[in-house]
């Protein structure tokens, strides 16, 4: 966790779906007075019950969750987006005395919590995104990072080669604002 949050306590509990971490994560907000907050992108949405490992009507009603439910799938939750509301979740259980469980399956969105990361906030540009993405397919997501990485080798040292959704995402940032993906804020 990043150095100004190291004075929170806060429990993350990860893993793929179906292993059970529903089931810990209820049993220790249970045994220490906490609450979870929910870090799974699937969760997120309505109606998107099946195969996702959505918490019950009965398990909700023995521990607050949070960030469950809140966005219709037509809807755009960025990272950034997601970020912040998981973090003035974190606070708010914090500021009621009780201990916050991060429970889910997106690494993105827990790494994003304990590594601190800074997320941009721009916009989605649908129609450069789709460039970009076609781009992207034709010379596959290895070429597309190696082209970026000339552009701005600090991001692309963060992230994974293979992942043309992060290579294209950086680049949208880069064109909409006209600096380095690295140096965003």
């Amino acid at each position: 966790m990043p150095p100004e949050n190291m004075h929170k306590r806060v429990v993350v509990l990860v893993g793929p779906t179906a292993v059970g971490k529903t089931d810990l994560s209820i049993r220790l907000a249970e045994t220490l007075s906490g609450e979870i907050v929910s870090a799974d992108s699937r969760l997120l949405y309505r109606g998107m019950d099946i195969g996702t490992a959505k918490p019950t009507k009965n398990e909700i009603a023995r521990v607050p969750h949070h960030l469950i439910d809140l966005a219709n799938p037509d809807e755009i939750w960025s990272l950034a987006i997601f970020k912040q509301a998981m973090l003035a979740t974190i606070d708010d259980i914090q500021s009621r005395g009780k201990l916050p469980i991060v429970a889910g399956g997106t690494g993105q969105y827990v790494r994003s919590l304990i590594e601190g990361w800074i997320i941009p906030t721009v916009f989605p540009d649908a129609r450069l995104r789709e460039v970009l993405e076609a781009f992207g397919h034709e010379i596959g997501a290895a070429e597309l990072h190696r082209r970026l990485s000339l552009i701005d080798p600090e991001a692309t040292a963060r992230m994974d080669a293979n992942n043309l959704r992060r290579s294209i995402r950086a680049l949208e940032v880069m064109f909409t604002t006209g600096e380095l993906f690295s140096t965003q804020k």
